[in-house]
């Protein structure tokens, strides 16, 4: 925590040297994506995509799970996908899975998770049936692409779509090799590097 705190009070210094460009942010945010992935602290979305302050609006949820849509019962995450879509207008949403994902990871083996019951509900918006059988960088893959199944279903998200203003993509991020692939649609949903 030390270090961090020490970054935080020199921080100012740095967006000192940056004067302009934080100006600029504090005009207002416009992100071009909406980047949905897990909260595991090894995955740094700005890092992997080279993103600048103000270049992507982030949502992180424990396994990059997206859940059902519910206005009766509206949660911070489905109020971060309709403010980023409806509201900041972002033209794309990924969603990232990584590899050694641990919610995924004990999807698939089927962990007991009677200690953490609010983790064992969390998981239970994710997929059902993940394919285990083919390893969990296979099923982290599944699983990501299905997140965009649950997003179709958002309002806001079906109708950016349909006015070709939104765009969804799933990624799979390999957090010991740095390497990013895509979901291609096009190619049998097979994912292939970017």
């Amino acid at each position: 925590m030390k270090s961090l705190i020490e970054n935080a009070r020199s921080f100012p210094d740095r967006v000192a040297e940056r004067h302009q460009e934080f100006r600029v942010l504090a005009d207002g945010q416009r992100p071009e994506v909406l980047f949905i992935t897990c909260s595991d602290s090894r995955v740094v979305p700005t890092l992997i995509t080279g993103a600048r302050p103000g270049e992507l609006f982030e949502l992180r949820t424990a396994g990059n799970i997206v859940p059902p849509y519910d206005s009766d019962r509206p949660g911070g995450e489905t109020a971060t996908i309709e403010y980023a879509v409806c509201v900041l207008g972002v033209r794309d949403i990924v969603v990232c899975g990584h590899s050694h994902c641990g919610a995924v990871g004990a999807l698939v083996s089927g962990a007991d998770l009677s200690a953490v019951p609010a983790v064992r509900g969390w998981l239970d918006h994710s997929v059902a049936g993940l394919p285990g059988h083919a390893g969990v960088p296979h099923a982290v893959r599944h699983h990501a692409a299905a997140q965009l199944d649950t997003l179709r279903r958002y309002p806001c998200v079906r109708a950016a779509i349909a006015e070709g203003a939104l765009t969804l993509s799933a990624w799979y991020y390999e957090v010991d090799t740095g390497a990013v692939s895509v979901q291609r649609p096009d190619l049998d949903n097979a994912f292939v590097p970017l």
